[in-house]
């Protein structure tokens, strides 16, 4: 046979042989090799045949046994390994990826997607693959060989059993939807994502068989998007709905809600399935407000905080992971801020407002109300803060551009009282002593800081008009009037 360059193939215990080598097969194995001597009786008798075996000839073969097999054999298949979770196995219409050797009964190779570093990708029981690869896929997990399928071929030798060694990478049916699995959900979720809000996640991103192609940790950065918008993919888009701060969630997205056919970059291959492992951070909604949660109030609480008030407080401020980002506690004394003058974010000054003196607040502050996309020294961009604030006191403020209020009508002579000595001016000195008289009687008030002379300083500079020193009754004016002269210079 070697000199023909093929093998020889026939039915064993049919009669389509010579007795001797129907006999002498008989209960060999593949790759088995035998030595036999068939007598004439055996062999081709007293005849022989013409031209190449001579009568009652006695014959000699040297057999290699290179393939079995039966029409009444069925595939078989023998898993090798297999993972210990197996949520689903391969059906009929799946579409599965799959690496493979391909070799012949007695170890001859023949084929192998390996050698093309590429998975072979196809649907299962749609008569795209020979029979026994059809039969052999259904019920696999995600690893499994399994061999012989008879099927003819142009490197396959005919009526040849083949052998596949196959590792399955993915699988996945077109109507598939995104699969999820809640890892670690918080005892306490006050809301849960939705479309239109903003979240902050970290990921590690694997194929099926656990090939990380991408991760946010990496990075040292979370990634920052609006969910059900199609900013990202839609199984993304889909798996984050419901999320709560501080979950961990799996996220399976089949590759018709991800990168498709062509895959992305050279990380995910083409109709991959894609596991993403999440942490959510943070989120919020642009239309969000500051949340307030009032921890103490006591009792009696007549007087609260309004705008332009000068309030002193301590606080504490974190992320909603519980990172630690500030704290008053960490100077001598408490933060001091006049409210509603810009010098604090949005957020803050909200929710500092109708406070009493010893009041305690949890405050939770959008980005918007925050330090924005863009963040702060120390503080990410677009983070929910977390502010606990302790009122410890606070003084009433004056109007916008007010230095100094009355509280009920000023003196009808002004001026004449603001004259101590009489002499037609009124220095530094002395109106800085009638301010701060006015002050001590009850009669108005200052605009709050920490240096009142400051404040009286800025009153006279605005009052001597020609800074000369002193002011004159033509130069002082009361600011009610000023701003009604602008209202009817403006008219």
């Amino acid at each position: 046979s070697y000199d023909r360059g093929a093998t020889v193939a026939g039915v064993v215990g049919v009669g389509r042989l010579i007795t001797g080598m129907d006999r002498g097969l008989q209960g060999m194995c593949v790759n088995e090799r035998r030595h036999l001597i068939v007598p004439p009786h055996l062999g081709y008798g007293s005849i022989g045949v013409a031209g190449l075996i001579p009568p009652d000839a006695t014959l000699y073969f040297d057999v290699v046994m290179l393939d079995i097999w039966n029409k009444n054999d069925k595939l078989q298949i023998t898993t090798l390994s297999k993972p210990e979770r197996c949520n689903r196995t391969v059906e009929n219409s799946d579409f599965v990826r799959y690496h493979y050797n391909g070799t012949l009964l007695d170890g001859t190779p023949f084929d192998s997607s390996y050698s093309k570093d590429s998975t072979y990708d196809t649907y299962v029981g749609t008569g795209w693959l020979i029979k026994g690869m059809d039969q052999g896929l259904l019920g696999m997990t995600l690893v499994w060989t399994g061999p012989r399928v008879p099927s003819p071929g142009t490197v396959i030798p005919p009526q040849a059993s083949l052998v596949f060694s196959v590792l399955l990478v993915d699988f996945h049916n077109p109507k598939d939807g995104v699969f999820l699995e809640h890892l670690e959900v918080p005892e306490s979720c006050n809301r849960r994502a939705v479309t239109g809000d903003f979240v902050r996640y970290h990921y590690n991103g694997t194929l099926m068989d656990g090939t990380l192609f991408d991760s946010s940790y990496s990075r040292n950065h979370t990634y920052n998007t609006y969910i059900g918008k199609g900013y990202i993919i839609p199984g993304m888009d889909q798996g984050l709905q419901g999320v709560c701060v501080g979950e961990r969630r799996r996220v399976v997205v089949p590759p018709h809600l991800a990168y498709g056919e062509n895959g992305a970059g050279n990380k995910i291959p083409g109709s991959a399935v894609l596991i993403f492992d999440v942490h959510i951070i943070d989120f919020h909604n642009p239309e969000d407000p500051v949340e307030i949660e009032t921890v103490y109030r006591p009792e009696g609480c007549n007087v609260t905080t309004r705008d332009r008030d000068f309030v002193r407080y301590h606080y504490n401020c974190s992320l909603l992971d519980g990172t630690k980002l500030f704290s008053s506690h960490d100077y001598e004394k408490p933060q001091e801020v006049t409210l509603g003058t810009n010098k604090v974010i949005e957020g803050l000054n909200s929710g500092l407002l109708n406070m009493c003196a010893g009041e305690r607040r949890v405050l939770i502050i959008p980005p918007h109300l925050g330090h924005g996309e863009s963040g702060a020294r120390g503080v990410p961009g677009s983070a929910v803060l977390r502010f606990e604030v302790e009122l410890i006191s606070m003084e009433e403020g004056v109007p916008e551009g007010y230095l100094f209020i009355w509280h009920g009508d000023p003196p009808a002579n002004l001026y004449e009282q603001m004259d101590l000595n009489k002499d037609g001016e009124v220095p530094a000195d002395e109106f800085s002593t009638f301010i701060k008289t006015q002050v001590a009687e009850g009669k108005g008030r200052l605009m709050p800081s920490s240096d009142p002379e400051k404040v009286i300083a800025d009153m006279f500079r605005n009052q001597d008009r020609n800074q000369d020193g002193k002011i004159t009754s033509e130069e002082l004016k009361l600011k009610s009037d000023e701003d009604q002269e602008k209202i009817h210079e403006e008219l």
